[in-house]
C-alpha cells in the first residue's frame, strides 16, 4: 500500500543566502525559511562556500516552523565542489583533500551525509569524470536544476548513479528566492525526523525527484543573474571591502 502525500517530506539540501562568504545575494535565511514553510518544505540545508551555516537563532526559528535545518556546506576540494551536510566549522576548515573527506566519513560513519552537487556542467568547480575517481567519497549525486530539452547534462550523473549504486536527489541550488521551491526531492516521514533519518531514507528508502525543465523565463532568468547580475554585486563588495580596507590603513598610520 502507497503512503499518502501527506506522509511524505519535501526536502532540499543545496541552498545559498546572503550569509554566503562567496556570492552576494539579496534574499535572508529567514526569508526562506519563510517561502520553505509557505511551500511545505520539511528539511533544509543552507550550503554557503566553504563555511557552515550556523546561526543558531535560525535553526531555533526553523525548528519552531517545524522544520529540520540540517548544519551544510559547499566545499572545492582540490578543484571540485562537495556538499557536506551535518558537519561543523572546524570539520570543514580541515578539509584540503578528498582523502580528508574520506578520513572524516570514516570517523563520522552515517551521521553524515556527503553528494556531488552538478557533477558534469562545466562552470564553476563541478567535478566531472573525477567523479568516477573519489565516488567513494560520496553518499549522493545531485541531479541539477538547470536542463532543458536537448541540453541535459544530467543524463551523464543518471548513468554514473547506477553504475554505483548512488542516490540521485533533486535540489534547487537556489541563488534567487524565486527559484527556490520547484527542484525537491521528497521522502516518507520518517517516525523522529532527525538528521540521521533523513540521511538513512536517502540512503536506502523510498524517495521521489521533483526537477521539471527550465521554462524559458527560468533560462533568460538565470542568465541574467549570473552572467549581469552576481557578477556586478561582486565588483562592488569587492571594491567596497579595499575602500574599507585603506581607510582603516589610513587610520591606523
Amino acid at each position: 500500500m502507497s503512503q499518502s502525500k501527506e506522509n511524505w517530506i519535501k526536502i532540499d539540501l543545496h541552498i545559498h543566502t546572503l550569509d554566503d562568504p562567496k556570492d552576494v545575494l539579496d534574499y535572508s535565511a529567514h526569508q526562506l525559511l519563510e517561502r520553505a514553510k509557505q511551500l511545505g518544505f520539511g528539511v533544509l540545508a543552507i550550503t554557503l562556500h566553504d563555511a557552515v551555516f550556523d546561526r543558531a537563532e535560525v535553526f531555533s526559528d526553523a525548528a519552531a516552523m517545524g522544520m529540520l535545518l540540517i548544519p551544510a556546506a559547499e566545499v572545492r576540494l582540490q578543484g571540485a565542489d562537495i556538499i557536506l551536510l551535518n558537519v561543523n566549522a572546524g570539520e570543514v576548515t580541515a578539509l584540503k583533500t578528498f582523502d580528508d573527506v574520506r578520513q572524516l566519513r570514516a570517523r563520522r560513519g552515517s551521521s553524515i551525509f556527503t553528494f556531488a552537487p552538478h557533477p558534469f556542467f562545466k562552470l564553476g568547480g563541478s567535478i566531472g569524470e573525477r567523479l568516477l575517481e573519489e565516488i567513494d567519497c560520496f553518499d549522493a549525486i545531485e541531479l541539477c536544476h538547470f536542463h532543458k530539452g536537448l541540453f541535459d547534462l544530467n543524463r551523464r550523473a543518471v548513468k554514473v548513479a547506477a553504475k554505483f549504486g548512488k542516490p540521485l536527489i533533486a535540489t534547487s541550488d537556489a541563488h534567487q528566492l524565486h527559484a527556490f521551491g520547484r527542484h525537491y526531492t521528497s521522502i516518507p516521514r520518517p517516525s523522529e525526523l532527525t538528521s540521521e533519518s533523513v540521511f538513512a531514507a536517502l540512503r536506502n528508502g523510498a524517495r521521489r525527484v521533483v526537477s521539471p525543465s527550465a521554462s524559458i523565463v527560468d533560462l533568460v532568468s538565470m542568465i541574467y543573474f549570473f552572467f549581469l547580475i552576481h557578477p556586478v554585486r561582486v565588483r562592488l563588495q569587492r571594491s567596497r571591502g579595499s575602500a574599507l580596507e585603506s581607510q582603516s590603513k589610513r587610520d591606523r598610520r
